[in-house]
């Protein structure tokens, strides 16, 4: 049996690669392989039963060369340092390949928040961030939402900021509700991104966007927007959607024999990207095992949801008409199941660069905040749209160059780009 590699353990493993290639010194490469710094922290919370309850929590800050760190909350039962490690690594490379100015990030708590009443909720934000605010800033590490974190979240987050530096301070935390100074487009932006870099990828394959048909795993906040995005933009269909359901503790598969209507399934989805199943039965929907999306015969296959989902077991069951991997979630393929991606020469469109689009528009929220300027949609959308098409070509051209794996590509692109401010900043 192969040995199971955690996400730290695979997210070092491609930075080695890369460093490799790249010929990288000793020093920087063992720079860029751990974190600066990491924070870990327990937070009592008083529940809503009087009792008090305590609850573990992450940040870890991997490398702040291009600017301050940046990067999502996550608030999941499974949570580990080693995921909220990698994650922060993956960060690093994904503000590097669209090239905005900006470092990894990522934190943690180890919670299942559908478990939490509202209140409960807020008072495990507020105390997420009396732990570790004085290490966090708009000019140090700015977190975001992420698996399990809501806008809603951000915004007592952020309130909670402001109550302890004595200030407003709009922009220390990004994915605001847009009453409360957040950005137009952010909801979508992740989503969103991912259909700019499939639609690019179909132009460099010679795909027919209109004919293609797409299985999406996961439903939450990313999944329902590439879906809507995949027919808006592309003109394209889904055929399926899969979503955890926090209800009965498993995941089922939601498929259709008109195709999936994204927006009506919206309607029918929690905050947590839970599907009501009796609803969707209601509606015609067919409804089928969690894994029965990476089998399906379509052309695109996007995983939105968790890390380690296409792996030794499940890469074997791709059916033979996929030509292209977008994805959006983070690091949901592994190291065995991207050599056989790569034997195969299915195009994948690495995770750093498919779901950047959630962290292009957090750094325009968080210029937005500075400057106390907010832009309308169509600017936000056409800014991350520009920045999207630039970094899928940049990649892509590093490909074609270096007749490299696109995930490998994409790496040279990021790492190249840190290293130089490293150097630069006399680190090396």
């Amino acid at each position: 049996m192969a040995k199971v590699l955690n996400p730290f353990q695979i997210a070092q493993a491609q930075l080695d690669e890369a460093a490799k290639y790249l010929g990288l010194d000793e020093a920087t490469h063992e720079i860029l392989r751990w974190p600066m710094r990491e924070f870990w922290f327990t937070i009592p919370v008083r529940m809503d039963d009087g009792k008090v309850k305590v609850f573990h929590g992450f940040r870890v800050q991997h490398n702040d060369a291009r600017g301050p760190c940046k990067g999502g909350i996550r608030f999941a039962a499974n949570e580990t340092i080693d995921t909220v490690r990698a994650l922060a690594m993956w960060m690093t490379w994904k503000c590097a390949v669209v090239d905005i100015p900006l470092g990894g990030g990522k934190g943690g708590c180890v919670v299942d928040p559908a478990q939490l009443s509202e209140g409960e909720k807020e008072r495990l934000c507020r105390g997420w961030v009396d732990r570790i605010w004085k290490n966090i800033g708009p000019l140090a590490d700015v977190p975001a939402p992420d698996v399990g974190t809501t806008k809603q979240m951000m915004g007592w987050m952020m309130d909670e900021y402001c109550r302890l530096a004595g200030r407003f301070v709009p922009n220390v935390i990004t994915g605001k509700p847009v009453g409360a100074c957040g950005s137009q487009g952010r909801t979508e932006a992740t989503g969103f991104g991912v259909i700019f870099t499939i639609r690019e990828a179909m132009k460099a394959l010679n795909m027919r966007s209109a004919d293609c048909v797409a299985a999406i795993q996961g439903f939450g906040n990313v999944g329902q927007y590439a879906a809507i995005g995949f027919k808006k933009f592309l003109g394209g269909n889904v055929a399926c959607v899969s979503c955890w359901d926090y209800k009965d503790k498993t995941a089922y598969t939601y498929s259709h024999p008109d195709g999936v209507d994204a927006e009506l399934l919206q309607t029918i989805t929690d905050q947590y990207g839970t599907i009501d199943k009796e609803k969707a039965e209601a509606l015609g929907y067919i409804v089928e095992p969690g894994d029965a999306w990476i089998s399906k015969d379509v052309d695109v296959l996007i995983p939105a949801a968790l890390e380690g989902q296409i792996n030794a077991d499940t890469v074997n069951r791709i059916s033979p008409r996929v030509k292209l991997i977008a994805e959006a979630a983070n690091g949901p393929t592994t190291t065995e199941a991207d050599r056989v991606l790569q034997e195969r020469g299915i195009y994948v469109i690495p995770d750093f660069l498919a779901n950047a689009g959630g962290v292009t528009v957090s750094y325009f929220e968080q210029v937005q905040g500075t400057y106390n300027f907010y832009w309308d949609l169509e600017e936000v959308q056409k800014r991350l749209d520009d920045k999207m098409t630039s970094a899928f070509w940049a990649v892509h051209k590093m490909h074609e160059e270096k007749k490299v794996y696109t995930r490998l590509a994409a790496y040279l692109v990021s790492v190249k780009r840190v290293v130089e401010a490293m150097k630069l900043r006399g680190w090396v």
